[in-house]
């Protein structure tokens, strides 16, 4: 300290203070109204960067008052250097935390806003804010005077430790940013493993891919084994798929018949009925001279693959009801069975269509 305190100079000092907590504070009111603005616009971008001034530019002003308060006292040199050089580091924290707050909105919102892009996929996200993070702690190091050539050479020789240390984990990641990158698996699609799990793909995050079935369940999957498994992927290339409905027909119906009131109840689902597709073309094909029947194969145009059970539901009601207008049956296997004369244990069957019966040539 070169002189002692006097009153005017504490005077001055708190003002300095003071000022910075009502400019802090104004800023803070003033942000809070471009939020409430730009939350109008239609671009996210301009959410997530208000958002993060709002705690960048007050603690900066707050800063900037305890530096001018601090110029106004009487410190001595080590310790006016000491107070700026923690101020600055204080404003290079709240820098950094906003800047990893920016960066990483603006990535979660560009991901958001293109189809290509993991839409909700965190890895990225995380990815961002640890490099962020992480190039701060270094300025602040710096700031402060604490050389960082030795804690970065420290870091590449304990990187390989941590590497081996960390094997499956480092090995998740890079499988995690491989699936999003070849873009074969993206949060939405839905998947089904060769091991059987299928669902929705919710998140893929640096260590796993969090799937939801149909029953809202979560399965956690490794990104290893997710990488490296046989996967169905009903949403690529396209969402839009085809579902196939088995049915048969006697072999006294009409096929020319059957196949026109079939088409009909396609078309007619395809238009009522909710995740179909209204432009898709019915198609029948027989396929097999069965046992009591004659069967085809229905295909019907599904949005997307949990419509499939809605849609499927419908056309069997819609079918049936129509055939049952149009005279139209639909047979089932029915098994005869004989008993061989003379020896009651002996039972002989036979498969045909019709009414069941039962013949006894003993009686």
């Amino acid at each position: 300290m070169t002189r002692a305190v006097e009153v005017h100079d504490l005077i001055f000092a708190c003002a300095a203070l003071l000022g910075g907590l009502l400019a802090g504070l104004l800023l803070r009111i003033l942000l809070r109204w471009l939020g409430v603005r730009a939350g109008r616009t239609r671009w996210g971008g301009d959410d997530v960067i208000v958002d993060a001034l709002r705690t960048l530019v007050p603690w900066a002003a707050v800063a900037a008052g305890a530096a001018v308060a601090a110029e106004a006292l009487p410190l001595s040199a080590r310790t006016g250097r000491n107070v700026n050089m923690t101020l600055t580091a204080f404003v290079i924290v709240a820098a950094t935390l906003t800047a990893a707050r920016v960066i990483t909105g603006l990535v979660r919102t560009v991901a958001q806003s293109r189809a290509a892009v993991a839409g909700s996929a965190t890895i990225f996200v995380n990815i961002t804010r640890v490099v962020v993070l992480a190039m701060g702690f270094l300025v602040v190091l710096q700031t402060l005077g604490i050389s960082i050539a030795p804690l970065l050479t420290a870091l590449g020789v304990g990187g390989l430790a941590v590497a081996l240390a960390l094997q499956d984990t480092l090995a998740n990641l890079f499988a995690g940013v491989h699936i999003l990158a070849s873009k074969t698996v993206q949060p939405g699609d839905y998947i089904r493993l060769s091991s059987g799990e299928e669902g929705y793909v919710v998140d893929i995050n640096w260590r796993n891919t969090v799937v939801r079935q149909l029953s809202n369940n979560l399965v956690i999957i490794p990104n290893t084994q997710l990488s490296g498994t046989n996967m169905t992927n009903f949403s690529r290339p396209e969402q839009e798929m085809t579902l196939t409905v088995l049915a048969g027909v006697g072999y006294d119906s009409d096929l020319e018949q059957v196949e026109r009131v079939t088409v009909e109840v396609v078309t007619e689902v395809m238009k009522d009925v909710e995740g179909a597709v209204p432009d898709h073309e019915p198609l029948v094909r027989f396929h097999t001279f069965g046992d009591s029947r004659i069967s085809f194969n229905v295909i019907l145009g599904v949005g997307e693959f949990s419509d499939q059970y809605r849609i499927k539901h419908e056309f069997i009601k819609r079918l049936h009801q129509r055939f049952r207008a149009e005279g139209i049956r639909i047979p089932s296997p029915v098994r005869q069975v004989a008993i061989a004369p003379g020896n009651p244990q002996i039972v002989i069957p036979h498969q045909r269509s019709g009414a069941e019966s039962v013949q006894d040539p003993i009686a």
